[in-house]
């Protein structure tokens, strides 16, 4: 048994297609971290632990505004990030 944050999930599936339209943000593998763990702290977690709490959090997770919470927490890391990259150590 595992307990897991689906909310990563989701933030990974979407960071590069929000880095992508956003032409501040830098791609590279340091700046893609730093956005995904800002976002993170920025969203409520979801935790699943049993198969049936994944597909609750699945369903959820085709909620609009839900999806849209995602985007909009990507985009404020990136804002953020994109102001000190890590890679270029301000």
């Amino acid at each position: 048994m595992q307990i897991k944050n689906y909310m990563e999930d989701l933030v990974w599936q979407r960071l590069d297609d929000v880095i992508a339209t956003n032409t501040r943000a830098c791609g590279c593998e340091k700046c893609r971290y730093d956005i995904a763990a800002l976002a993170l702290n920025f969203l409520p977690p979801r935790y699943t632990v049993t198969d049936q709490g994944e597909t609750y959090t699945r369903i959820k997770s085709l909620e609009q505004q839900f999806n849209i919470d995602i985007i909009t927490a990507i985009t404020h890391a990136i804002q953020i990030v994109s102001k000190c990259p890590h890679h270029n150590e301000c």
